[in-house]
């Protein structure tokens, strides 16, 4: 069956085992100071819109877009579950995230993202989808550990 995203709060009672493995991801081999994950219940913030991706009900990837102000989004918590990687869900999560943004009226798409081994995928993803590297944004700081993106939207 192909997967459909829907809007969902993040505290959803089915959620709880992405949210798991994505903080153990992100904890895995990022220092504490350099890990910019929300946890859910901030992710229910009015400015934020978080999507769940289900197959056959099953949520097996999430995404949320930040409005940062002024046209500019931010990308925010995209996980995929181990088991359903290598199907395109990032991929296709990434996607829904920027239709949502362009519909919002968001001119421009910023992200974080880490330099290590383990987010090389994700690195990639996002330069696939238009984005390059570029300074740090909104809140940001510089941080040997983040990679910071964008993309003009239109």
């Amino acid at each position: 069956m192909t997967p459909t995203i829907h809007r969902e709060s993040p505290l959803g009672p089915d959620l709880d085992l992405l949210f798991q493995r994505h903080t153990a991801d992100m904890q895995a081999d990022t220092p504490p100071e350099s890990i910019h994950m929300l946890p859910a219940s901030e992710l229910t913030h009015p400015a934020i819109a978080f999507f769940v991706a289900r197959a056959d009900g099953i949520p097996v990837a999430m995404g949320a877009l930040k409005d940062l102000g002024g046209g500019h989004g931010e990308p925010k918590s995209m996980h995929v579950l181990a088991e359903h990687r290598g199907r395109g869900l990032s991929r296709m999560m990434l996607n829904h995230l920027v239709d949502h943004a362009l519909a919002n009226g968001l001119t421009r798409l910023s992200l974080e993202t880490g330099v290590q081994p383990t987010f090389v995928a994700a690195r990639g993803l996002y330069t696939r989808a238009g984005f390059s590297e570029c300074p740090p944004f909104a809140d940001y700081g510089p941080d040997p550990n983040s990679v910071f993106m964008t993309r003009a939207l239109s």
